[in-house]
């Protein structure tokens, strides 16, 4: 199977420059294509490791014009739940908008949605459906809480919140094939984003397996959903990480921000797929 290394930027870079500057120190080291067809990449893009950015709704246009025929696919960090095309949404953007603006995927789910926005299931069913009427992938986050967590409540709080994409199959059964190609699951235990603290690689190689077993009770097509691991991913552990079969990529939070760091990332998974 395939890795994915997935940047989510959230509110980051500040400024058009900054994302400009990130962009280009990217591009230097996976090799651009529209500069030199012959040059080598220092990434081989070979390697069987997808990259891809999320940057935030007001760069996103200009990251995927940029990374138009690169290496390197856009995601949106959110999309509207009212409406997949236009509507009297003031400050939302649909599916079908992010599409025009060039990303092929979208976050849902992420903690910090459900955290400071109150996101529920309906409420992501809803988004699910309209990012697949649009032809939108989702990569659907999961994760439990540090009290969760100390209270042993991992895989309950785990099941209920992909309860999500089982109720969009109760509904859409005859597109099971069709959602399996567009979805891909990010297991991020809340406490351990963007704190430093790192649950063992055991540990998540187990809640993986309990995720991958869950999906394909769903629908036989999900059985090969690619599951991703985030939470304090570094250049460091990376390889711990990457050495595990049921760990198929990370979605890398404040690491993404810089192109040594996410691409060190996205090398110890391409590395562990070649050899595996």
């Amino acid at each position: 199977m395939q890795a994915w290394v997935i940047g989510n930027w959230k509110q980051n870079p500040a400024t058009i420059s900054d994302v400009n500057t990130l962009i280009e120190a990217l591009l230097a080291a996976v090799g651009d294509d529209k500069a030199d067809n012959d040059k080598d990449s220092a990434f081989d893009r070979s390697n069987g490791c997808q990259l891809m950015v999320a940057p935030s709704c007001i760069h996103l246009a200009a990251v995927s014009e940029r990374l138009k025929d690169m290496p390197i696919l856009t995601a949106a960090q959110d999309i509207s739940a009212h409406s997949d095309s236009i509507g009297a949404y003031t400050g939302d953007c649909s599916a079908q908008q992010v599409a025009d603006a060039g990303a092929s995927w979208t976050v849902l789910g992420h903690s910090e949605r459900r955290q400071y926005h109150q996101e529920c299931n309906d409420l992501l069913v809803q988004k699910l459906s309209n990012a697949l009427t649009q032809d939108l992938g989702v990569i659907f986050c999961v994760g439990e809480t540090q009290a969760q967590y100390d209270e042993q409540q991992t895989l309950e709080v785990l099941d209920a919140q992909l309860e999500a994409i089982k109720t969009l199959l109760d509904d859409q059964a005859h597109l099971a094939t069709s959602i399996a190609k567009h979805l891909i699951v990010a297991y991020e235990p809340v406490w351990a984003i963007g704190t430093g603290k790192v649950p063992t690689v055991e540990e998540v190689s187990a809640t993986h397996q309990h995720i991958k077993h869950t999906l394909a009770g769903y629908a036989e097509p999900l059985s090969q959903t690619a599951v991703l691991y985030g939470g304090s991913v570094n250049a460091d552990n990376a390889d711990s990480f990457a050495a595990s079969p049921v760990i198929d990529g990370a979605l890398v939070g404040g690491a993404s921000l810089k192109a040594d760091s996410f691409l060190a990332i996205a090398d110890a998974f391409g590395r562990a797929k070649k050899s595996g």
